[in-house]
């Protein structure tokens, strides 16, 4: 098994939260919500639990595929860089599927659920994403060679990346900085339930796969933090759980086998008689 780099980002994390608390405590800025950032909590131990029995199972599928690589590309210098660019490309197609594709919503909506923006936020994480097949976006990696070490390790360091720009501390970076990278201004955006911040800025590591592929929008003003429709619950189980059930009530009344599809693969908030709406269907397009 490869080094378990979230395991020892935790420490890193406890301390960065404890100074978000504290800088935002000394502003009055009240940006913490204790059963919120609990609930936040819960949902990331909850991960790392059900990691510890499905990462075996990924990595021992990656392994496989590795077998039928197409090239042998080791572990040298420039096959690290390859790697970090095609992970994080990987990642964006990922997520913005996970936006776009209920079945995968199912999973995603999770990380979404706060109306809170905070790094305790970060930690909010899905617990069925490995279950529902998440890890099956990176399997071409290991096809044409990269060894699976390298692609959960690149997996890995995009996630310990991607927790510092919960925050709502940092206003905006310098420009450079702003165009290449995704920041949390950048980030503030994807989590915004605004008509215009919905399903924008899906970037891991690189904001510039937004700007190429027409997914980028600027932070413009400060974003209302949730879902279009809040399920308003500390429960990690409800969290964890409300959109497959509400998934599985739309399938139960399902009037054929088209619409049981356009449920689970279409947009969230698909229905057959538009009573409720997808983000295109929100913008009017």
């Amino acid at each position: 098994m490869p080094p378990n780099l979230i395991m020892y980002a935790i420490p890193g994390f406890v301390l960065l939260i404890l100074l978000e608390i504290t800088i935002t405590t000394i502003d009055h800025r009240h940006l913490y919500e204790p059963k919120d950032a609990l609930s936040s909590i819960a949902m990331g131990l909850g991960n790392v639990f059900i990691g510890l029995f499905t990462k075996g199972v990924i990595l021992a599928i990656y392994l496989f595929a590795y077998h039928y690589r197409f090239f042998t590309l080791g572990f040298t210098w420039w096959a690290w860089v390859l790697c970090f660019f095609a992970d994080d490309f990987t990642y964006y197609w990922f997520h913005r599927s996970s936006h776009t594709v209920r079945f995968f919503w199912a999973s995603h909506v999770i990380h979404h659920s706060s109306r809170k923006y905070t790094l305790a936020t970060a930690l909010r994480q899905t617990w069925t994403g490995n279950l529902s097949g998440s890890f099956l976006f990176w399997l071409w990696m290991p096809l044409v060679g990269f060894h699976p070490v390298m692609v959960l390790s690149m997996q890995a360091i995009s996630l310990i990346y991607q927790f510092w720009i919960h925050t709502e501390v940092i206003n905006k970076l310098p420009r450079p900085i702003e165009f290449i990278f995704n920041t949390p201004s950048h980030h503030r955006v994807h989590h915004g339930s605004d008509i215009e911040y919905l399903d924008r800025n899906h970037a891991g590591i690189l904001i510039i796969w937004d700007r190429m592929l027409g997914t980028f929008t600027p932070e413009k003003q400060r974003p209302v933090y949730g879902l279009t429709k809040n399920i308003n619950t500390y429960n990690p189980f409800r969290i964890a759980t409300h959109e497959w059930i509400d998934i599985w009530r739309d399938l139960r009344r399902s009037r054929s086998f088209r619409e049981a599809i356009h449920y689970l693969l279409d947009a969230p908030g698909w229905s057959p008689d538009g009573s409720r709406q997808t983000t295109k269907q929100l913008r009017g397009w």
